[in-house]
């Protein structure tokens, strides 16, 4: 990648970039639902080394997101202040580490972990083909598919903090649930840092795209060990077969949108609580209720990021209203309305 010029209120000038930093980048070109404002300062690292340079030249007070396929991501209208960086298929090493073990970095999509894997004849990881995400996003928020969850087989990850510090981690440093993963509060003889150091926040979320995009989290998922058995290579490839037929059966694979859009209440399913409302095929311009499967929106052509966020709430207040279930998004929503923006819809 071609060298390019300091941010401009980068703390130092004496390391040079080697990935490609852009300026009001439009997030619609970067997101799976097609929407989305501009990004002050869009990066896209070289490599793990480049991206520590990049996140040690910021300034503390810099918001920083982070960006993988642009799945389970609705960025409004009015775009993302700070620096989003992006890691799809950028920090995407993939390799086997050990005879039951797959380390994979945070641009590595999920479903090329599930083909690697079963062509290692390693079994464990299929249903990763059934999460449209990167491998820092699926860390970050737990994603799952097809009974599957991403830290059932997670046995260490590697983090890095604003000073380009990473360290390794292991599931007992977090709190981990349903679409859900926090750090817990260590000591500093717990960190096991390797370069600068950094204080840690508190029961710090750890960012998608990856990447959550979380501002001002301490640390970020930038790679993955995860722990397999031994299995067969054509057992493991006919069951992702299988489970993409049947997600193509079931979900809108072919229309822009940004996966299921609700999580799952205990003992029920969101899709048929929405489905039970009436809902299906419900729009809001150019926004509309999948008639495939309830919990999908999809982008007909000219959805706003607004159109989109104005459903989730309608939908959320529908079913709330008629069902007495309260949905929680599973989506994250994130960015600035613009200065016009009637600000409606859910979301931080």
């Amino acid at each position: 990648m071609n060298a390019l010029r300091e941010h401009p209120e980068m703390k130092t000038a004496t390391l040079v970039l080697r990935g490609t930093l852009r300026e009001n980048e439009p997030m619609a070109r970067h997101t799976s639902w097609r929407v989305g404002g501009p990004a002050q300062h869009f990066f896209q690292p070289a490599d793990m080394d480049d991206l520590a340079v990049f996140l040690r030249q910021l300034p503390e007070t810099e918001l920083v997101s982070w960006l993988g396929l642009g799945s389970n991501l609705l960025v409004r209208d009015g775009g993302l202040r700070g620096a989003v960086i992006a890691v799809s298929g950028l920090l995407n090493r993939l390799e086997q580490t050990g005879p039951h073990t797959v380390r994979a970095e945070a641009g590595v999509t999920c479903a090329k972990v599930a083909r690697y894997s079963a062509r290692l004849a390693l079994s464990g990881a299929e249903f990763l083909a059934g999460v449209p995400g990167t491998m820092g996003g699926a860390l970050a928020m737990n994603a799952g598919a097809f009974g599957g969850e991403t830290w059932q087989i997670v046995k260490a990850v590697e983090t890095m903090d604003r000073q380009g510090a990473i360290r390794k981690r292991t599931p007992q440093d977090f709190e981990i649930g349903y679409r859900h993963v926090v750090l817990r509060t260590v000591t500093g003889e717990e960190l096991g840092v390797r370069g600068n150091t950094s204080r840690l926040t508190p029961h710090a979320s750890l960012a998608e795209g990856a990447s959550r995009l979380t501002p001002h989290a301490e640390e970020w998922f930038v790679a993955a060990e995860l722990q397999l058995q031994t299995g067969e290579r054509e057992t493991a490839e006919a069951r992702i077969k299988e489970l993409l037929e049947k997600r193509n059966l079931t979900q809108p694979t072919h229309q822009p949108s940004a996966g299921s859009v609700f999580r799952n209440p205990p003992g029920d399913h969101a899709a048929r609580l929405i489905e039970a409302c009436g809902l299906k095929g419900f729009c809001i311009g150019g926004a509309c209720v999948s008639e495939k499967h309830a919990n999908f929106i999809i982008n007909t052509g000219n959805a706003s990021a607004a159109d989109i966020e104005a459903l989730i709430a309608k939908i959320a207040g529908t079913v709330e209203q008629q069902r007495g279930v309260r949905l929680i998004p599973e989506v994250r929503i994130v960015g600035e309305r613009p200065p016009e923006s009637p600000g409606r819809g859910v979301g931080p």
